[in-house]
């Protein structure tokens, strides 16, 4: 039996304080931040408190007069909400944020979680696939949940209809994560509301998205991004041409997860998916023993937090924001365009300091100006360079 040690463990980190979590809640719900920029703000201002009041400033020399910013009473009543449902608001380094998701390029720097907070320090394995599966994909996806609980994985998966409630409903005995488009308390599809109670009982339900908000067609990529993210492999039991499973397992192989899928039929519109991903190289599985195979070199490893996301009590003094000239802004600025490159190409093709060129693309981020791509990679929004 493979022991239940988690996956690249995260050495124990301090909570947050209430005021740092407010903090922390009013940055990542700001206009323009998102996990990469919460991330960047935190480097350059070294808390939460420091960047959310820095904001306004960064904004305006970005070129944008005003920039909306969550407010504190906001925060409080968000916080107040998710604890009336029961859930919980957790950060990098803290019981219930999985700890395979901290290392994902730009993790969600908070989620709610409602449930056994204890399931996300065990090791996950995801499973998805057709919303319409079949009965023999089905009743695969069930005994390999099974199986992969009595192992001492949690199987993770999304609530949809079809394959995802078979491993849901299978692996709730041992433990299942359920990870979330919407709203911890919006249930989708309505008639996995039975499902979505009992996971919220004996399970984990994940999300990264406020109470109350119900999910749109472009929180379901985003809830893809961390159901690969808080897992050490997919499997892809069954997906048709255009099937948002293939998107979970496009995230999987983007984050270092192993992607496993199951053979089909190709006579079966079900099985093009995951015959295409077999092709593409994702290794091909027929029992459990497969997948056990392909993940116990992952087990056991440990890793330490970033310091930026590692939850803290200490309140850190930011170091002055540097002078940065005219000049130095527009040698940025003519450094970047509409085709991604890299941060660090722009310090070198510039001279600049390091430090005072995040600040400029912060500028720009918070400007509305700046698209971050990830790994570093950003590009301007508009079309033609403006002038500060």
């Amino acid at each position: 039996m493979v022991a239940s040690k988690p996956p690249d463990e995260i050495l124990p980190a301090r909570r947050l304080t209430e005021e740092q979590r407010i903090a922390w809640l009013r940055l990542i719900r700001s206009e323009n931040v998102g996990p990469t920029t919460f991330r960047a703000l935190i480097n350059q201002f070294a808390s939460a408190e420091a960047a959310v009041e820095a904001l306004p400033e960064l904004a305006r020399r970005g070129g944008r007069s005003a920039v909306k910013i969550y407010s504190y009473d906001d925060a409080k009543r968000e916080l107040a909400a998710a604890k009336r449902l029961g859930a919980h608001a957790v950060v990098p380094g803290e019981t219930g944020y999985p700890p395979a998701l901290a290392h994902i390029d730009a993790p969600p720097p908070l989620i709610y979680v409602k449930g056994r907070l204890d399931l996300a320090e065990r090791p996950m394995i995801a499973m998805v696939g057709s919303r319409n599966g079949s009965a023999i994909g089905q009743k695969f996806a069930r005994t390999t949940a099974i199986e992969l609980g009595m192992e001492g994985f949690v199987v993770a998966s999304g609530l949809a209809r079809g394959i995802d409630t078979a491993a849901h409903r299978a692996a709730l005995e041992r433990g299942t994560v359920a990870v979330l488009a919407g709203g911890i308390d919006r249930i989708y599809p309505p008639e996995n509301e039975d499902l979505h109670a009992a996971i919220g009982e004996t399970g984990l339900l994940l999300t990264e998205r406020p109470p109350g908000l119900i999910p749109r067609g472009k929180d379901f990529p985003r809830r893809n991004r961390l159901i690969s993210g808080i897992s050490l492999g997919v499997v892809v039991v069954e997906a048709a041409k255009r099937s948002g499973s293939l998107i979970t397992a496009r995230f999987a192989g983007e984050q270092g997860r192993e992607v496993f899928a199951v053979p089909g039929s190709p006579m079966d519109p079900r099985a093009y998916g995951t015959n295409r991903l077999l092709k593409q190289g994702a290794t091909l599985i027929t029992e459990t023993a497969d997948i056990l195979e392909a993940i116990a070199p992952l087990l056991g490893r440990k890793r330490s937090l970033p310091d930026e996301l590692a939850a803290s009590d200490e309140q850190p003094t930011p170091e002055p924001m540097p002078e940065i000239g005219r000049s130095e802004r527009e040698q940025v600025l003519a450094a970047l365009g509409p085709s991604p490159v890299d941060i660090d190409e722009i310090i070198r093709a510039t001279g600049i300091a390091p430090r005072a060129v995040q600040i400029v693309l912060l500028e720009l981020d918070l400007a509305g100006r700046l698209q971050r791509h990830g790994q570093q990679l950003v590009s301007l929004v508009e079309n033609r360079q403006e002038e500060f």
